[in-house]
């Protein structure tokens, strides 16, 4: 028998590649998207920046940025798993209202006048952060048994939700805002006392650093081990230096944005700290907010994609007829979408709520549609089997920066509004070219 050359399998596809941006990105294996999102999150940032005349790439205005981002990046990471099965959220931001409605009335009114807890108790929060993950898990747990069961279009399901539950949000106080919150619920929403400084910022910083540098080695070990192409050591030492680049970066300007003056001054008199001539420098550092959204996000990746239930959501939204016949309950794992999507408009409601200090019933509006987009924006496609979690938290960031640039170069918000839809269109067709280039 005559001898047959073998091809190694272990040759990384970079090797082969003859132009140098093509061997770049082929060897650290980085998403085209990604990097053109972040190439116009870049010109949106730079000319926002020309135009306001420096005012938004400063270190105040990319904290309240940051801020401002938070809740949204928690919602579009539940509305990619959503996407990525074929269906849609229409009533995230109703859902956020009302929970936001239900912790206010917890805080001010049945824990401390009904069950006898006093104002500040250390449960308050506790309590009512949990009154508002059970409500929201609960609704979504209705819709996604209405849709998966009853067979009813999710369009139409939460459609209707965004009708209803906008309305319950009115019907819990009659239409009063409530406020104020718990002083320790009022951390989750951030401000000089709900950031950590700017030590406790370094401290996550080398935490995130490292945390990338033992996923790249870990990655590369699993591949050695199951016989994968092996990254090159360059491209591998080029995404650490990236990611850790990235994290000190942004520590760095959140950490040069101080406390306002007199707030600095009295924590200094109530502290006996002597203020210098040219006054007291406190770092904000990264806001709670910030963190929650970090937190959830690393959370939901590990889900969409080291378990058992991210690899149903994605065999259901690339065919779902395969997989029900491949004995995926379909049907369950519709239902447990929508009760964490339910759980994350909670989360988002506790951050909203807690940054205005109020419950009130304008909470969440328009929330649906800035979501929506962000996950589209991010590249999860309509047509599903496709999104990311980390695509989905930049398109967020992307939809907040155009708003808040906006609002700095007081564009009305009639325009404002004309921009949002003209972009997720934009996104869209983007979308669909790119599937259609791919097939």
């Amino acid at each position: 028998m005559a001898d047959q050359s073998v091809i190694p399998t272990t040759v990384h596809p970079s090797k082969f590649a003859q132009n140098p941006l093509q061997r770049f990105l082929l060897a650290t294996e980085l998403d085209t998207r990604l990097i053109g999102m972040i190439v116009a999150l870049a010109i949106i940032w730079i000319g926002f920046n020309v135009f306001s005349g420096g005012l938004f790439l400063t270190p105040r205005n990319l904290w309240n940025l940051s801020v401002q981002t938070a809740s949204v990046a928690v919602m579009v990471t539940g509305m990619v798993l959503v996407i990525v099965t074929r269906n849609v959220d229409l009533s995230v931001g109703s859902i956020l209202g009302l929970v936001g409605m239900v912790m206010g009335v917890m805080q001010t009114d049945i824990l401390p006048a009904q069950l006898g807890l006093g104002l500040g108790h250390p449960l308050i929060w506790a309590l009512s952060l949990l009154a508002g993950l059970a409500v929201g898990v609960g609704i979504g747990a209705l819709q996604g048994s209405i849709i998966a069961y009853l067979r009813v279009p999710a369009f139409i399901v939460t459609l209707g939700g965004y009708l209803v539950w906008r309305g319950a949000a009115w019907w819990v106080t009659m239409g009063r805002t409530v406020a104020p919150m718990d002083p320790t619920f009022q951390l989750i929403g951030g401000g000089p006392a709900g950031a950590i400084g700017a030590l406790w910022s370094w401290v996550v910083c080398v935490i995130a650093c490292a945390a990338i540098v033992v996923g790249l080695y870990l990655g590369r070990r699993q591949r050695l081990r199951f016989n994968f192409p092996l990254r090159p050591v360059w491209a591998e030492a080029t995404l650490a230096i990236l990611g850790c680049g990235i994290a000190i970066g942004a520590v760095w300007v959140v950490n040069a944005y101080p406390w306002p003056r007199r707030i600095a001054e009295n924590y200094a008199h109530a502290n006996g700290i002597d203020i210098p001539d040219g006054g007291l420098f406190i770092s904000h550092g990264i806001a709670m907010p910030v963190l929650i959204a970090l937190g959830v996000g690393v959370v939901m990746t590990f889900i969409a994609t080291r378990t058992r239930f991210g690899r149903y959501v994605f065999a259901m939204g690339g065919n779902p007829e395969a997989a029900e016949l491949a004995g995926i309950n379909t049907r369950w794992v519709t239902v447990k979408i929508f009760m964490l999507m339910g759980g994350l408009c909670a989360i988002a409601a506790a951050i909203s709520s807690a940054r205005l200090n109020a419950a009130t019933n304008a909470l969440g509006t328009l929330d649906e549609l800035y979501v929506i987009a962000a996950a589209v924006i991010g590249g999860a496609s309509l047509a599903g089997g496709v999104g990311t979690i980390a695509g989905a938290m930049l398109g967020a960031l992307v939809m907040q920066s155009l708003q808040s640039g906006m609002v700095l170069m007081g564009v009305d918000s009639p325009l404002q509004s004309i921009v949002v839809g003209v972009v997720l269109v934009f996104a869209v067709w983007l979308d669909t070219l790119y599937r259609r280039n791919k097939h």
